[in-house]
């Protein structure tokens, strides 16, 4: 049976907050212009963090900025071309104030620009308060004004949760411990539930698993919420965790053109971990797998060669100690 996935590009996000270099804003809009016109559901724009401990997003606002005037047009390779389908603008926000500057960002537009917002937790304890500073319970409770305040203005939330299979401190993850989290977070009125493999450790089999106890527990498609899968390439079994997940019926993916990102965590000194499944190949493998998108693979292409490029300069110039 053929089935229409959802893909959502998290590259501008994910995908460059691990970089050396800091990619110039102009640079970050017009990524995310051409993966707007390639035709993903979603774009995962930037986060509203600290600069001080994420300077390669301090600047999410200017970002949007430059976005906002693009309004129902989105620019292509050619230029700007007419588009009937919007594209899902998020923004990952850690806490309220967080929250905050996204509606910021709202109230400057004019407009709802930021359609969707994120925030994140795990289902490991250690990776909890070595990525966020606090328990797995405290992240939790953070969340409760970020969702009301999203509600009170009609945006969406989605929930991140992370070492969904294995954490790098504490080894193999139970797909209780997966599941808690997710009852936990479900129970705050989330819209997306979106489950990472952080480190890249899933195969078929423990993706499978996972989803097959969840599905017995909560329900992939019954509990009010999308569940997405967010897959690391780090041992080059993505793809085939995809096929395994779309029998299992989940039909919303996160990817990063280009291959953009990875978890710092998941390298070594000599080594660079792979970062999340590109973007292209979830759409080969979805589309192989006798489902649809509505993802161009020809503009797709246009925009990884261009997330290449600006990522090769930027670290090119972080390596002689100077601005991209």
């Amino acid at each position: 049976m053929t089935t229409r996935v959802r893909i959502t590009d998290v590259s501008p996000r994910d995908g460059l907050q691990n970089e050396p270099g800091v990619i110039p804003t102009s640079e970050k809009v017009r990524l995310v212009e051409l993966l707007r016109a390639a035709g993903v559901d979603e774009v995962e724009v930037s986060s509203f963090v600290s600069a001080k401990w994420v300077p390669q997003l301090g600047d999410a606002a200017e970002v949007f900025q430059g976005l906002a005037p693009a309004g129902m047009q989105e620019r292509g390779a050619g230029g700007v071309r007419q588009t009937s389908r919007t594209v899902c603008l998020s923004a990952l926000v850690p806490n309220n104030q967080g929250m905050q500057a996204a509606l910021d960002v709202n109230a400057r537009a004019g407009r709802k620009l930021i359609e969707k917002v994120a925030v994140f937790t795990a289902a490991s304890e250690t990776f909890s308060q070595k990525n966020t500073h606090a328990t797995i319970a405290e992240t939790i409770e953070r969340f409760r004004p970020v969702v009301e305040a999203a509600r009170h203005e009609g945006i969406e939330v989605r929930a991140y949760v992370s070492c969904i299979i294995a954490c790098p401190f504490e080894g193999p993850v139970a797909p209780e411990r997966v599941i808690d989290v997710a009852r936990q977070l479900l129970a705050l009125g989330i819209d997306d539930l979106d489950l990472g493999d952080t480190i890249g450790a899933g195969t078929p089999e423990t993706i499978d698993a996972l989803l097959r106890r969840f599905d017995e527990e909560i329900g992939i498609d019954s509990h009010g919420a999308i569940t997405t899968l967010h897959l690391h390439d780090t041992f080059g079994r993505a793809a085939e965790c995809v096929k395994a997940a779309l029998d299992r019926g989940v039909t919303s993916f996160d990817g990063s053109v280009a291959g953009l990102g990875g978890c710092p965590y998941a390298s070594t000194p000599g080594r660079r971990a792979p970062g999340n499944i590109s973007t292209e190949t979830l759409v080969r493998t979805v589309h192989a797998a006798g489902h649809v998108t509505g993802v161009d693979l020809d503009a797709l292409e246009v925009a990884a060669a261009y997330a290449r490029e600006v990522v090769t300069r930027a670290r090119a110039a972080a390596a002689k100690g100077g601005a991209a």
